[in-house]
């Protein structure tokens, strides 16, 4: 039996509860009800399917494959596969005249090893900076391709019932460009991913450790923008116990991570323009009683006011700079654009807020503060008019602060969450394009 056939098989018997433990205080339309149940089973084992087996950026082709053979099953007016390099892209017109909306998933998985003892857990493996590295769906995004294919399944089940077009977007590399090239999102743009379609709204979600069933939908900033930082440090190689004879760069680059901690702490305004600036890898050295000649760290510039920007950039380049050259070093500084902040927009987020609330119920629906994470779907939103969310993953009694963050090896989602999505979804696009209510 096919692999997927057989994930189908497990998963029916697992979603009679979930449907009943999440019953929304409203319904769909009766038709749209019954689809949304015919492919609950299907959409847990399309996530266990792309849970065991994921893919780095750029590189989703299994993934891909599996997306666009579902859609062409589904006879989409379009689907189009290879958009920047294996996303896929699938158009569906619905039976009256309409609007044009956008739904977006992202596909790829992250360089993490899984710790979570499940019995579709990944055990691929592969190369990421030249290292052999385990690969995970760490955050979420096999829910997120699960949840678009469902969503499919039920609008074209329904397409004559629509009124207006959707654009199915599966966006490949959202967790960070390649080296001086262009992340998923930027570059279906530039390869005109909506074609000749122009869509009025797109939306978006993301798997979030917050309670299950509920939502987080706010206007204004929502995630932030993200910068990828490079230093070098290069002083003069001596020997370990002759420091004197040489320049430390180890020594400097322990400084200048100390020091750029205060930027954010003590030179920004941390409620107006929240910053935060993170060293995540840093290599010198070969042995342990040489003082090396160079250092090289990697890091993070997270930003929520693009405003900021640039004095940010100034100030980090000031700090790093004058510290080498304090001790005799010097330092080159490299700062590249990843992703820009995510800034849902008033109007648009107060009317998806409003559909959300009507299917999932009012206190299933929650604001808040936003966030220093980032997402590439605010260059979707440079293009159209945007709207993206978080869904909760969290089983019941797990707090926000007991769950293990996106981005570990120990992320969980509590399954029963995939329907919540899928409403959530359904309720945004059927909001757009077709009725909500029976």
């Amino acid at each position: 039996m096919h692999h997927i056939a057989k994930l189908i098989l497990a998963s029916s018997l697992l979603f009679a509860p979930i449907a009943n433990a999440q019953t929304p205080p409203a319904a769909f339309a009766p038709g749209v009800e019954a689809s949304i149940a015919q492919v609950l089973p299907h959409m847990l084992a399309w996530r266990r399917d792309f849970h065991e087996h994921p893919e780095l950026s750029y590189e989703e082709v299994r993934t891909a494959r599996v997306v666009a053979a579902h859609l062409r099953a589904l006879h989409l007016d379009e689907v189009r596969t290879g958009v920047a390099v294996t996303g896929v892209v699938g158009v569906l017109r619905g039976g009256r005249p309409g609007p044009v909306i956008a739904l977006r998933a992202d596909m790829d998985a992250l360089p993490v090893t899984e710790e979570v003892d499940l019995p579709f857990a990944s055990r691929v493996r592969g190369r990421y900076n030249g290292q052999d590295v385990g690969i995970m769906h760490a955050c979420g995004h096999d829910t997120h391709v699960a949840v678009l294919m469902a969503t499919a399944s039920v609008l074209a089940e329904r397409r004559a019932e629509l009124a207006g077009t959707v654009i199915f977007v599966f966006q490949p590399s959202e967790e960070g460009a390649p080296p001086g090239g262009l992340g998923g999102a930027r570059r279906m743009l530039a390869e005109h991913v909506f074609g000749d379609l122009h869509p009025e709204a797109i939306f978006g979600l993301h798997a979030w450790p917050q309670a299950s069933g509920t939502v987080k939908i706010m206007s204004g900033p929502f995630m932030a923008g993200s910068d990828r930082l490079r230093i070098s440090v290069i002083g003069r190689q001596t020997h370990g116990a002759q420091p004197h004879r040489g320049i430390d760069p180890i020594v400097i680059s322990s400084q200048i991570i100390n020091a750029l901690q205060t930027i954010p702490s003590r030179q920004m305004d941390a409620v107006g323009s929240p910053v935060i600036v993170t060293i995540g890898s840093i290599h010198g050295g070969v042995r342990y009683n040489i003082i090396p000649d160079r250092v090289e760290m990697e890091g993070t510039i997270r930003y929520l006011n693009p405003e900021t920007r640039d004095d940010l950039y100034a100030r980090v380049r000031r700090t790093v700079d004058d510290i080498a050259a304090s001790a005799g070093a010097t330092a080159e500084v490299s700062i590249e654009s990843n992703a820009i902040p995510v800034v849902n927009p008033p109007e648009l987020t107060a009317r998806a807020r409003a559909a959300l609330a009507r299917m999932l119920g009012e206190g299933s629906v929650q604001g808040g503060a936003p966030g220093m994470v980032a997402e590439d779907f605010a260059f979707f939103q440079q293009a159209v008019p945007g709207v993206f969310f978080y869904y909760g993953v969290n089983p019941p009694g797990v707090s926000p602060t007991e769950a293990a963050p996106n981005h570990s090896p120990r992320f969980f989602v509590h399954e029963p969450a995939l329907e919540t999505a899928l409403r959530a979804m359904l309720a945004v696009t059927l909001d757009r394009v077709g009725p909500a209510q029976p």
